[in-house]
């Protein structure tokens, strides 16, 4: 039986991925529409951080995406995450509101978005 926190913690991060691959289909018209997906990948990173697999997950979503819009620096930052995210999160070391991206630093850590505080708590908080 998977813990409740875990199963609010994939729920959130399925709600980010799901707004990514909706601005994702719609920058296909729109260019403005790229930086929507990419932030709701960094939302779902932020949020995915505290599970190995799904962190794990964001990132490869991540790199297919940078390889989708040809952003080659951040397909190789990408591949590099991938590497470290999952050991990262087992170990209790992936940086507080980190978006994940390549045009940050791999261990920076940054202000988590009220909102996704607020997800992050009720996900802690689940029983």
């Amino acid at each position: 039986m998977r813990d409740a926190r875990v199963t609010k913690l994939i729920t959130f991060v399925e709600e980010e991925l799901s707004l990514y691959r909706t601005a994702k289909a719609q920058a296909q018209v729109e260019q403005a529409q790229v930086e929507q997906a990419w932030a709701a990948l960094e939302r779902a990173h932020i949020l995915s951080q505290p599970q190995a697999w799904l962190h794990t997950r964001v990132h490869w979503a991540m790199l297919m995406y940078g390889v989708e819009t040809r952003d080659w620096p951040e397909v190789a930052g990408q591949v590099a995450r991938i590497l470290v995210a999952g050991i990262g999160s087992i170990l209790g070391k992936a940086p507080a509101g980190n978006t994940g991206r390549s045009n940050v630093g791999i261990m920076q850590v940054m202000p988590v978005p009220p909102a996704i505080a607020a997800k992050l708590d009720r996900a802690r908080n689940s029983r």
